[in-house]
């Protein structure tokens, strides 16, 4: 893939950031959702590709635009897959909090697996632990070979876990085992990432999640030479169904990260509201200001964008 394309790609999800920003705090999910869905779908025809969402917002008589299936870009140029979330984290930002963003990742044809809308158990993980974690182990052993790497002791380590009920005896077991633990309402692709970030405080991702997500994340882990696990767990034969449709011959099967995410990637994000990961939109008399991050698996490079938005020269979202 041109590596060019990775900077034109970051302006599709600035503008989608740019335009749910504008609904932060005002307690509308639906229509911060859909402000964000609107701008990025103008900006993706904007960009030189042929590119076909595989992660979006659903079926094609679900979503009326970046549903699954749906060719994007200018139609001309290399063929691209893309998986999309424009707002990750629709209560964060409905509410006001911390770490909602618009995150997409990209890759050759093939690259990206066609992940069903339903659940997926995760673990992820910086590089220092590649190739050391083992899903189907309890968290405690996995907890033991992160700290042998990163040679610590488990209670030296965080792990981030969304606070979900479902989750009670996976932090009681994080807890037995001395382990600090960061709860999360929601964004789990950002904490996913924040795995592989020195200065985050994360070391450990535990949990289960939606499973589109688990692919957007795990291409971002590609990049920075994370680890990422993932199993699907449907919650019912509806869901089971479905996977199959797209592809899943074995929903059993433990998902590795190349499975995932193969071949070149790149990740793109920009932050709605401030966060750990990136700082949020921030609105002046003249436009706006917008931090991104940038990333490709090729080179492993990762680049950290701040861009300043006049609306008096661009359109305004």
């Amino acid at each position: 893939m041109n590596r060019n394309l990775a900077l034109e790609f970051v302006r599709v999800t600035e503008m989608a950031a740019i335009a749910s920003a504008r609904l932060m705090g005002r307690g509308d999910e639906k229509e911060a959702d859909r402000a964000a869905v609107d701008a990025m779908r103008v900006m993706l025809d904007s960009i030189q590709c042929n590119a076909t969402v595989v992660i979006g917002e659903g079926e094609r008589d679900e979503a009326p635009m970046l549903y699954i299936g749906e060719k994007v870009g200018s139609g001309e140029g290399v063929e691209l897959e893309i998986a999309v979330d424009p707002l990750e984290g629709t209560t964060i930002c409905a509410k006001g909090g911390l770490n909602a963003i618009s995150v997409m990742a990209i890759g050759e044809k093939g690259g990206l697996m066609h992940a069903p809308d339903t659940y997926m158990q995760k673990i992820a993980v910086g590089p220092e632990a590649k190739g050391l974690i083992d899903i189907t182990a309890t968290p405690t052993e996995n907890l033991k070979r992160l700290a042998d790497a990163k040679k610590c002791r488990i209670q030296d380590l965080t792990a981030v876990v969304l606070d979900r009920p479902r989750h009670e005896e996976l932090i009681a077991e994080l807890r037995e085992s001395g382990c600090r633990i960061t709860l999360i309402g929601d964004g789990d692709v950002s904490a996913a990432i924040a795995t592989a970030q020195p200065d985050s405080g994360i070391d450990i991702l535990f949990g289960t999640g939606g499973a589109p997500e688990g692919v957007i994340a795990a291409a971002a882990l590609r990049c920075l030479g994370g680890d990422f696990q993932g199993i699907f767990r449907p919650r019912n034969q509806e869901e089971i169904e479905r996977a199959k449709a797209m592809g899943v011959e074995d929903i059993n099967k433990v998902m590795k990260i190349n499975d995932l995410a193969s071949g070149n990637v790149m990740f793109c994000a920009t932050g709605v509201t401030d966060g750990t990961l990136l700082d949020g939109v921030k609105f002046k008399s003249w436009g706006a200001t917008t931090h991104s991050i940038v990333m490709r698996s090729e080179s492993g490079t990762m680049r950290n964008i701040t861009a300043q938005h006049h609306f008096d020269k661009k359109p305004r979202y």
